[in-house]
């Protein structure tokens, strides 16, 4: 059996050469629809798709990679 498609997109130093395969922490500012206006940890702001999860509110934490939420982050205890 053959391995899935992109099984064997890692280099060497452990990162997709396409996408980076990497994840950003951020929070979300305000919301329009299904986008989500977001700021990273460095104050950079971006806009987030918010397809793939449910609902969100100004103040949670995602996990985004290419402008799509993946995920909701547990607040901070």
């Amino acid at each position: 059996m053959s391995e899935p498609a992109g099984a064997q997109c890692r280099t060497d130093y452990g990162r997709c050469v396409t996408c980076g395969d990497e994840g950003t922490e951020l929070r979300v500012l305000e919301l329009a629809g299904g986008t989500a206006r977001c700021v990273d940890e460095q104050g950079v702001i971006h806009a987030v798709a918010l397809d793939l999860i449910g609902n969100v509110q100004p103040g949670d934490r995602l996990l985004a990679h290419a402008g799509v939420a993946l995920t909701q982050l547990e607040a901070a205890g």
